[in-house]
């Protein structure tokens, strides 16, 4: 009796702490903000025009944060387990400033209010 109480409890807290897609929206963005800064920014992937134009690259990528949140949910199918959540997104292919933004899927599990990456691939490769 006792153990069936701890783990309705163990599920309880799992559940409650289910992060859903607002949060991976955030966590999602983030990691694209770091992934876009390192390939265009820190790399010579910037069309040079533009790079005379552009003066903070990783700081404008940054500003970006919250529509790249929305298009990864937009881009992102979410299964609901209850007490956790399993997050699957293909993004990329769109040109961008004679730029192709690389196509990616992942799979992220997201339980006890944290998201693990399960797999991250570029198709393809």
């Amino acid at each position: 009796m006792g153990g069936a109480v701890l783990l309705a409890g163990a599920g309880g807290m799992l559940a409650w702490t289910n992060p859903g897609p607002a949060e991976f929206a955030d966590f999602a963005a983030g990691r694209l903000v770091e992934e876009i800064s390192s390939r265009v920014c820190e790399s010579s992937t910037l069309p040079s025009v533009l790079g005379l134009a552009v003066a903070d690259c990783a700081a404008l990528v940054a500003s970006q944060r919250t529509s790249l949140g929305a298009v990864v949910q937009r881009q992102t199918r979410r299964t609901n387990f209850g007490v956790l959540s399993v997050y699957h997104s293909q993004l990329g292919g769109q040109q961008v400033l004679r730029w192709r933004v690389p196509r990616f899927e992942a799979t992220v599990v997201g339980v006890a209010g944290r998201f693990v990456i399960v797999q991250a691939r570029e198709p393809g490769s």
